[in-house]
């Protein structure tokens, strides 16, 4: 079901249907930058260039060639500078969410806290162990 939402880019009312996050005008002007960064990057000698490269010649916003990225349209692997940054340290990375350093990094820290709290639970379990006596009277 179609949802109103203000489109981003412009502000105006449009249908959201879960297709595209923009409104239908904006959308079709992102489709004429497209076009013109592809074209740009498929010839050889750009196939190597970088962000900062492709802003400075064609004019597109850094976002939207984070975006393209991130939704599979420009892939690292025919165009291998290109990427987007990591929500951890806003490194390039070209898949994930995280860059591999990030993702390491998330990994050993839950590793330590799986060791602590190991840890804490064979003292609290030691600790609840229960000593009978036996006081009989005499």
């Amino acid at each position: 079901m179609a949802e109103l939402r203000n489109c981003p880019t412009c502000g105006e009312f449009f249908n959201y249907t879960g297709v595209r996050d923009v409104c239908s005008k904006c959308a079709m002007s992102e489709e004429k930058i497209y076009e013109e960064v592809y074209r740009f990057l498929r010839k050889r000698e750009n196939r190597a260039a970088t962000i900062e490269r492709i802003v400075e010649a064609t004019g597109v916003i850094e976002s939207l060639l984070y975006k393209w990225v991130r939704k599979g349209r420009l892939q690292p692997a025919m165009f291998p500078n290109l990427g987007y940054p990591c929500d951890g340290c806003g490194k390039l990375t070209s898949k994930g969410k995280l860059c591999e350093s990030c993702a390491t990094n998330i990994q050993n820290d839950l590793k330590i806290f799986e060791a602590v709290t190991e840890f804490r639970e064979a003292i609290v379990e030691k600790d609840r162990a229960t000593y009978f006596s036996d006081r009989r009277s005499r």
